[in-house]
């Protein structure tokens, strides 16, 4: 660890290439009128532009955008009528964009969810690297948390308070406290950046708890298999042999 340590206060981390360290991360969160894009929205975003090495906040950033329905509002608590009231947010949406051309790579609690809404009009592409703090942070033992925790059992972990739930910027502070709170962080993003695969779990079925303890779910995106995205290091200390899954 303390190897690691030092050749991250150098700049580096110990792959092959010996990439650089993400100096700016943009925390995201996107809140939704559904699930599906093709038939959804994205109703608000919310952002955090957060440099790592001072684990400092620099910039926050949330608005809402015109929706004429919204089916998930019992969620998120966003009334239609509230977003067609007359507020700036195409500035908004343009200092998202400045924050973004800033940050190194984005994070953002199941990634694979948010990431989806992103080149579709109005939101611009995004080209950046994608870390998830839901599945590709192994995030530290002693923490006591699931696999796979939420945003307010994540930020509970960390002792930082909870006050409310699924409004974007709400659970980008959240997860900006916590990273604040990291004394490791530097190395958790190195290893969330590993390329991962989807494998799929070779368990019994007396042996199911292993897989599930270890972060694999059951019947998601495979039927009838126990799978994870997971990097070669996590393989490497699993208590079970996986096979690779092609989709």
């Amino acid at each position: 660890m303390q190897k690691e340590l030092e050749l991250f206060s150098n700049g580096f981390c110990i792959d092959e290439e010996a990439s650089s360290i993400p100096e700016f991360l943009l925390i995201l969160d996107t809140e939704t009128t559904g699930l599906d894009p093709c038939q959804h929205q994205c109703i608000e975003i919310g952002s955090i532009l957060f440099h790592v090495e001072s684990r400092s906040v620099l910039a926050q950033n949330s608005f809402l955008m015109p929706a004429l329905t919204n089916s998930a509002e019992v969620i998120n608590k966003i009334s239609p009528s509230i977003t067609q009231l007359e507020q700036p947010w195409e500035v908004g949406l343009k200092y998202f964009d400045a924050l973004l051309d800033k940050a190194d790579l984005v994070l953002a609690h199941n990634a694979s969810f948010d990431k989806q809404w992103f080149g579709i009009h109005p939101l611009p592409e995004i080209s950046k690297p994608w870390i998830c703090s839901l599945e590709d942070i192994c995030w530290p033992s002693e923490l006591g948390l699931k696999s796979k925790p939420s945003v307010k059992d994540l930020a509970l972990a960390y002792e930082v308070p909870v006050w409310s739930a699924h409004r974007a910027l709400t659970d980008c502070i959240y997860l900006a406290e916590v990273l604040k709170r990291c004394k490791d962080l530097e190395i958790l993003l190195m290893h969330g950046l590993e390329p991962r695969r989807l494998m799929k779990a070779e368990v019994s079925y007396d042996e199911r708890q292993l897989a599930k303890n270890a972060g694999f779910r059951w019947n998601d995106p495979v039927k009838g298999a126990w799978t994870r995205r997971i990097s070669e290091r996590e393989i490497r200390k699993l208590p079970f042999p996986v096979t690779n899954v092609d989709l």
